[in-house]
């Protein structure tokens, strides 16, 4: 891998982005951490993490505080969608897409079923 140039940040890689995702999700308390890889699978990201808090605001809570990670760790500016109910908060940081739900929300959309890789089918 080459150098970045003097004075300019080098870009991480997609599992460098994931370590920090996952560390600052465990730093803030999110429950029942899942990471899933969509290398191959999905031009999207490479990665996919699905976590729960326990309430509209702390769901709130560990999105600002990863964007705000992100944005310091890595000068990476993050989208971010459905901060203002609380419920399903979605982070496009490029390389790792993250949902973070309430509980009864990730039940309900079961997210984890529709991404994980199935097993050897039965003929």
């Amino acid at each position: 891998m080459s150098a970045a140039p003097e004075g300019t940040i080098a870009e991480p890689s997609s599992e460098e982005v994931l370590s920090r995702i996952v560390a600052s999700l465990d730093d803030d308390k999110a429950e029942e951490i899942v990471t899933i890889d969509l290398r191959g699978r999905s031009s999207v990201a490479d990665y996919m993490v699905i976590c729960s808090g326990r309430s509209s605001r702390q769901v709130a809570a560990i999105a600002d505080k990863l964007v705000e990670r992100l944005k310091e760790d890595y000068g990476r500016s993050c989208k971010i969608e459905g901060k203002e109910q609380g419920d399903w908060v979605l982070i496009d940081a490029a390389d790792v897409i993250v949902h973070v739900f309430r509980p009864e929300v990730r039940e309900f959309y079961q997210l984890e079923k529709m991404w994980m890789p199935t097993g050897p089918r039965a003929a």
